[in-house]
């Protein structure tokens, strides 16, 4: 069960400003835990931003202490969320957006911090497949980590647009995260493979070409995951979020100014993630590939300027919403989209000095 701590009242308002003022007061609460619910398991170009966030202190100048807990697929986090056993998840917007569909109960849960502002979820084959298109999946197996996934609904509702049906033209079977799922695209158990681009570029990495199908625009446009929060966290607590938001927005700047740092700090949160065997060097490079890709796709605009942090494009996620009620995946286009997707803390998310961030992650070692 998570428990908040966190100091309030006139008594220690009053001491604060006696001992130190404003500052001391904050400084002087216990650090808030949040535990943060993922989907899927930490890589390096993810798993770094919490590593460099620690270990340059960013969480802990915003009065908090980060814990992360993996879950098999956003369909076992996000009831987790809705039950506020955990502060904040990470999940795609599918399923919280499925659950406003007519008859359903809709989850007590607001985005409140887009992570991924483009999709990363790709459908890949082996570079010579005889698959070109989604059109060409008829009558293959596609591979997602498991069945709980949240990506499922898209790739059935892009299915659905090339006139295919899963489970009747179009089989999408659970073959584990990572090594697991490469090894059966590899020994050709499924034909395509719904990771996201990240896990593909690994599994290029090691030698292994693919080639991605392409997406629809409305599809591609789409946000990927986001961090979310019970609503009453939301309306109740809402600078806890800020703060998160604002130090894991630095650990991204920072994960882009010095990406080697970022690589090596993630090594050191989850040793056994380090590769034990191979060339070092080569698969440092590799790793920073991995992070300056992830970095420039999260934090830059086409022209390279950068984003506004955390902020959602809610005309695209409408359009979404209505690609997947057409699809018939989403039994309304009728969607609070405005209710579920929270821009209210973006300007508290930019609310620290870039440059002086970037410095500081290059001056580290």
């Amino acid at each position: 069960m998570f428990i908040h701590k966190v100091a309030t009242g006139a008594r220690l308002r009053l001491v604060g400003m006696l001992i130190a003022g404003a500052f001391a007061s904050l400084a002087a609460q216990a650090a808030d835990t949040v535990t943060v619910g993922l989907a899927i398991p930490l890589t390096v170009d993810s798993g770094g931003v919490y590593g460099l966030g620690n270990e340059l202190g960013f969480f802990k100048e915003e009065g908090i202490e980060v814990k992360t807990v993996v879950f098999q697929g956003a369909g076992a986090m996000l009831p987790q969320v809705a039950a506020r056993k955990v502060t904040i998840g990470l999940p795609l917007p599918e399923p919280v957006l499925a659950s406003y569909e007519t008859g359903k109960t809709p989850l007590p849960v607001r985005y409140f911090y887009n992570a991924i502002p483009l999709n990363e979820i790709e459908l890949a084959v082996l570079a010579d497949s005889p698959i070109h298109s989604i059109a060409d999946l008829k009558g293959k197996k596609i591979g997602v980590g498991a069945l709980t996934w949240g990506t499922i609904p898209a790739t059935r509702a892009l299915l659905r647009q090339q006139g295919l049906t899963a489970g009747k033209d179009v089989d999408i079977v659970g073959v584990g995260v990572l090594g697991s799922g490469f090894l059966a695209l590899k020994e050709k158990r499924v034909d395509a493979l719904n990771f996201n681009s990240s896990w593909h570029a690994m599994l290029e990495l090691s030698g292994t070409p693919l080639r991605r199908l392409p997406y629809p625009d409305t599809f591609r446009d789409m946000n990927s995951n986001g961090f979310v929060a019970h609503q009453d966290t939301l309306r109740e607590q809402p600078q806890l979020l800020a703060r998160f938001g604002r130090a894991y927005t630095k650990a991204l700047i920072a994960c882009e100014a010095n990406p080697k740092l970022c690589v090596e700090s993630f090594w050191r949160l989850q040793p056994e993630s380090r590769p034990k065997t191979g060339d070092a060097a080569k698969q440092l490079d590799e790793a920073v590939f991995l992070v300056k890709r992830r970095m420039n796709r999260t934090l830059r605009n086409a022209d390279g300027s950068l984003r506004e942090f955390g902020k959602f494009n809610l005309p695209v996620i409408r359009d979404f919403v209505e690609a997947m009620y057409k699809s018939g995946e989403f039994n309304t286009a009728n969607i609070p989209v405005d209710q579920i997707f929270d821009n209210s803390l973006v300007p508290e998310f930019a609310k620290f000095d870039v440059a002086q961030v970037q410095a500081r992650a290059k001056a580290a070692q």
